[in-house]
């Protein structure tokens, strides 16, 4: 037996070490790369082995990209077991298009995960970009249109001369961005889109908030301002201002808590309720006075003149130490209601009282008199 034990380790060894592969150059020297875009939290990966115009003895093969190594449309490539192969999109092992949550491609949706990406090259018209459940394959020798998740077509366009096959992404919005593949003279696209991206933001926010980011008040409001100013989720938002508040170690009511639930009964539709919480936020004993004043701008800026007049006058009232900035709301709200003799009033009791660090503003005041004038 005490013979048998090396023959055994060896083995266990040669067997470990067969299931590794000795890292050698890329067949044809088409070196990997990968590119990779974010649209919000969903995170968008393409890996592919790019080749080169010129071939590995160096032959220029301009001209005779498409249709000849991009072959064209499905065919008997003489190995494997497909017998009908679109082209593998790159080269060497499949070219891997990999999505963390749902999206849609041109217009048509895709589950999250990781795909072989091929593309069915046409002699004229539209291409077709194939998402295939093999991404584990190589080429498209094993390729099975039985195991497509998805077939999108496209129109390609002629662009500049491209040496290397390259993946890349353009025309980034916050819900969608543009892939494309280049190669030689072409560009051919695909348009990614997350139709639902705030709920997208929403659950990893959610997420967060269960992690360390949840030992700041100011994450909790953070996200339920993102709720009211998107219409989402607001019944949770409301919870989350509670929680922010509630919480014995972050929490505390203040002017941000009672405005960011105004926010959310606004979007509501519960008016009564928004109007309430801002009442109580102008109250609050720590609320300031620059607080007050841009709660009667922003009521101003939507057109609520009477309310933001209330608000002016409340902060001039609390506030009888600050000359200028309950001067500045009031000489606006006057003029937002249309007593010009009251506006000019305020306005030069606010710019004898101006403070050194709102000197650079002066220009500005002075153009708001002269338009009064």
């Amino acid at each position: 037996m005490k013979k048998l034990i090396p023959i055994l380790c060896f083995i266990t060894i040669a067997s470990g070490a067969l299931a590794q592969a000795l890292t050698t150059p890329p067949s044809g020297d088409n070196q990997k790369s990968k590119v990779t875009q974010f649209i919000g939290p969903v995170e968008i990966s393409i890996t592919y082995s790019s080749p080169d115009v010129h071939a590995p003895d160096g032959t220029d093969r301009t001209g005779k990209i498409w249709g000849e190594v991009a072959h064209f449309g499905f065919i008997d490539q003489g190995f494997g077991t497909s017998k009908a192969a679109p082209w593998r999109a790159g080269a060497n092992e499949n070219t891997i298009f990999t999505v963390s949550h749902d999206v849609k491609i041109e217009g048509k949706e895709l589950k999250a995960g990781t795909y072989g990406l091929f593309l069915a090259v046409a002699k004229e018209g539209a291409y077709t970009w194939i998402f295939s459940k093999n991404s584990s394959s190589w080429g498209s020798y094993f390729y099975d249109a039985k195991e497509d998740a998805l077939r999108v077509e496209v129109m390609p366009v002629e662009a500049p001369f491209k040496e290397w096959l390259t993946y890349g992404f353009e025309d980034r919005l916050p819900a969608s961005a543009k892939a494309y593949l280049r190669w030689e003279k072409k560009r051919v696209p695909f348009t990614i889109e997350v139709p639902n991206i705030n709920e997208v933001y929403v659950s990893k926010m959610r997420e967060d908030l269960r992690s360390s980011v949840g030992f700041k008040q100011e994450n909790w409001l953070t996200a339920a301002q993102f709720c009211a100013v998107n219409k989402i989720n607001l019944e949770e938002a409301l919870t989350w201002v509670d929680q922010s508040v509630s919480d014995p170690f972050i929490g505390v009511e203040n002017f941000n808590t009672y405005q960011t639930r105004a926010a959310l009964y606004k979007a509501l539709g519960k008016s009564a309720e928004a109007t309430a919480q801002m009442d109580k936020a102008m109250k609050d004993p720590k609320t300031t006075v620059q607080q007050i004043h841009m709660y009667g701008r922003t009521l101003l800026n939507g057109g609520d003149k009477e309310k933001a007049m209330e608000v002016f006058k409340y902060n001039a009232k609390q506030h009888p130490e600050d000359k200028f900035t309950p001067n500045v709301g009031l000489a606006r709200g006057y003029t937002a209601v249309g007593d010009k003799k009251n506006a000019l009033k305020y306005w030069d009791l606010a710019i004898k009282n101006l403070p050194a660090e709102q000197k650079q503003f002066l220009p500005q005041y002075e153009a708001e008199v002269a338009k009064l004038k």
